[in-house]
């Protein structure tokens, strides 16, 4: 056959662009356009037509196919298993890109030189390539016997680390190499060498890693496709390729002789490498390690033993994934124990914060935790931390509760930057919001992480100038460099992301069935109190006023007495069945009529003063101002308000009552001089059962409830309640609508007191 300078119709294929700044991450590495020259390349389409050969070809024997020829028995007559490797391949299905391929293989001799055939199919036909063979028969038989009862060692193996540092052994003697490299990828595919076995003079690399950066992207998928890359002679002239005019780019991913990127060229001279083979290490789907095979001078290892290092390889991989599995399923054992028993604290334990804190230790030690804080109604418990400044700007730092809500933060960077001065050394933070109706969070923590990595070399990368521009260049030297790395933590692995969901999913379940039970329990207490107290309560008053009508004085004081407290019980449970039908959603019970507020207003005036003659009121109204309303729950309304101004106003200062109607409303003023409400306490100022209520030293049989089923209860009538301070006085504004048809038709002024 002819050279290609002899064929007029054929053409090398272009080489890839030159790699610069700005493609070196898209260096189409799997199209190059040549192989290495230790073997021949032939390629075939669909129909079994030449497309394209290595410019090498004619040197491998005579009577070889010209491109464009149809592949026939006169091609090849001296290596007849080329035909039924060909022809086995192309009865195979061509498969996707991402498809393993058909491969197969042997060996046969040409012109006196013994070679290795490997034919594989893909999408495009087959490729057939030959290897040089370099061992004797001998050798390699003798390699492949090792390989075999070296399997049975790899079985054997209990931990990660003992297969990396077997692996390295037996890929050295299987192969020879003067350096053999076990690496380990971490989560952001930078590699440390975690195993090596070596020829002696030359010093270990035992513990350095080296950047993701120094396998690019398309690098990584190829080292996934095609799991063992040999690379013979880095000082050697790569062989392009020729082929038919017209022809797309011969894809050489599954090829065993595809040329090497001039990148990675440079990067292997720069190291002082004369060869080097790579086998990856494939654990569920990822690029889990690889051994990494260096020798100073050329070396071509033959395909049967490239292929025992990739079985051993694979063995690794089966091994590693068997022994993640079995981690894997121990770990979900202990944290399914562990979630059953914090689940059925949420549910069961009277203090629930207390329940979950003797299980924080437990907690901490499953999620690999450095520190635990459990936060639920406004109390928190520590495991781990004792600086409570620290805890609050940890839950300081999180978004408000939400159901379901799972926080997640590996660096300090991830943190609020106004939070991160008050939490450095507390870098990972993984946060589950159990129950927003209390604000419950389970709140784990990781330090921040000092580490001296090692460095084969500074990781990063030179650039030059060159021929076309600013091009990128490996670094020249893999001398160990140092890096102090700050302000991370150990990354929240996939496996604590999922635990920690299903935490979060269980405990919140656990949370809302809690809360719905105590709900309907309560609501049931208050129903029952307030129903079976009333008949009793309307005995003592009956029995009251009897002792009140009698003629001996101190039966008239007692009769006084038990009619207060009686009274004083009567309001309580009224307010207590009342916040039980609004909470049940029932709401209250309502007689709407036409009232005069200025004249219901008087009335309850009039009734402090008689029971509180010290009392002082300004009033600032005139003429009646009309309100369509149930009279008893105004009453009840104004009744609150004309009591807190007394409970909480500055003695000797007198109420102020003022009624103005702007517009279509009617705007009554109850103000009393005294300090402004604390902030804290008047955002919730018109909740039930608010603690600072029922704490008052000035209110002592206060519940809370008085402001809460008022604003209720003006809020039915379409009106609202709120407050402010005004220096300095304090400002409760009810605000009502105005009955429309008092101009036309006035009311009876007696309905207005009723």
């Amino acid at each position: 056959m002819s050279e290609a300078t002899a064929m007029p119709p054929a053409q090398a294929q272009p080489g890839p662009a030159p790699v610069t700044l700005d493609n070196c991450d898209q260096e189409p590495i799997h199209i190059p356009g040549a192989v290495q020259p230790h073997g021949v390349l032939f390629a075939f389409d669909a129909t079994g037509r030449l497309c394209w050969h290595s410019a090498n070809a004619a040197a491998l024997a005579t009577g070889l196919p010209e491109l464009g020829d149809t592949l026939h028995a006169g091609h090849f007559k001296e290596a007849p298993a080329v035909h039924e490797l060909v022809a086995e391949a192309m009865s195979a299905p061509p498969g996707g890109p991402a498809d393993p391929p058909f491969t197969a293989s042997g060996d046969l001799t040409l012109a006196g030189q013994v070679w290795d055939l490997v034919v594989h199919r893909d999408p495009q036909g087959v490729i057939v390539e030959f290897e040089q063979r370099e061992q004797s028969d001998d050798e390699i038989a003798r390699f492949a016997l090792h390989a075999h009862r070296g399997l049975d060692k790899f079985r054997r193996q209990t931990s990660v680390q003992a297969l990396m540092e077997l692996a390295v052994k037996e890929v050295r003697q299987l192969t020879g190499f003067d350096r053999v490299m076990a690496y380990r990828f971490r989560h952001d595919d930078s590699g440390d060498i975690v195993a090596e076995a070596h020829a002696d003079g030359l010093d270990s690399l035992l513990g350095r890693r080296y950047p993701a950066s120094d396998i690019p992207a398309q690098a990584r998928r190829l080292y996934l496709l095609n799991t063992l890359r040999l690379i013979a002679d880095v000082q050697s002239e790569q062989v392009p390729l020729v082929g038919l005019p017209g022809q797309a780019p011969l894809d050489l991913s599954h090829a065993v002789l595809r040329s090497v990127s001039p990148i990675h060229i440079e990067y292997l001279r720069n190291m002082g490498i004369g060869a080097s083979m790579s086998i990856s290490i494939v654990v569920e789907g990822r690029l889990w390690g690889m051994l990494a095979c260096h020798h100073m001078r050329r070396r071509v290892v033959p395909y049967s033993l490239r292929m025992a290092c990739d079985v051993l390889a694979q063995m690794v991989a089966v091994a590693v994934q068997n022994l993640r599995t079995s981690a894997h399923a121990r770990r979900a054992g202990e944290a399914a124990a562990l979630r059953s028993r914090c689940t059925e604290a949420v549910l069961h334990a009277d203090d629930v914060l207390g329940a979950l804190a003797q299980e924080a230790g437990a907690l901490r030690q499953t999620m690999k935790a450095h520190a635990a804080i459990l936060v639920a109604g406004g109390k928190l418990a520590l495991s781990g931390l004792t600086d409570r400044e620290h805890a609050a700007a940890v839950i300081g730092s999180l978004p408000e509760p939400a159901e379901g809500l799972l926080v997640v933060r590996h660096a300090l960077a991830d943190w609020p930057e106004a939070t991160q001065a008050a939490v450095q050394g507390w870098c990972g933070l993984l946060a589950l919001c159990f129950d927003a109706a209390n604000g419950a969070w389970l709140i784990l923590l990781r330090r921040e992480q000092v580490e001296t990595v090692r460095w084969g070399g500074k990781p990063e990368k030179n650039y030059v100038p060159g021929p076309s521009g600013p091009r990128l260049t490996p670094r020249g030297s893999f001398a160990e460099w140092r890096e102090t790395v700050r302000d991370s933590a150990v990354p929240w692995s996939d496996s604590d992301l999922a635990i920690a969901r299903q935490w979060l999913d269980e405990l919140g379940h656990a949370s809302r069935t809690r809360n719905a039970e105590i709900e309907r329990a309560r609501a049931h207490l208050l129903a029952v109190l307030g129903h079976d107290l009333r008949d009793p309560l309307n005995s003592i008053s009956l029995a009251a006023q009897v002792l009140e009508r009698g003629e001996a004085q101190g039966h008239a004081r007692l009769g006084q007495r038990i009619k207060a407290s009686s009274g004083r019980m009567q309001r309580l449970v009224e307010q207590v069945l009342d916040m039980t039908r609004l909470r049940g959603g029932l709401g209250l019970q309502m007689t709407p009529q036409q009232v005069d507020l200025v004249a219901l207003l008087d009335e309850l005036v009039e009734e402090k003063l008689g029971a509180y003659p010290d009392l002082q009121f300004q009033r600032l109204y005139g003429p009646p101002h009309w309100v369509h309303a149930d009279p008893d729950r105004l009453a009840q309304v104004l009744a609150n308000l004309l009591g807190n101004a007394r409970h909480h106003g500055e003695p000797g200062r007198p109420i102020v009552l003022e009624v103005s109607g702007p517009d279509d409303k009617v705007r009554l003023e109850v103000r009393n001089v005294a300090p402004p409400i604390p902030q804290d306490i008047s955002d919730s100022l018109f909740d039930p059962f608010k603690v600072s209520s029922m704490r008052n030293p000035r209110n002592r049989q206060g519940l809370g409830l008085g402001l809460y089923i008022a604003h209720e209860v003006v809020r039915s009538h379409g009106g609202l309640l709120h407050y402010v301070h005004r220096a300095p006085e304090v400002v409760f504004t009810m605000e009502l609508p105005r009955w429309q048809a008092a101009a036309a038709s006035p009311p009876n002024p007696a309905g207005g007191a009723a």
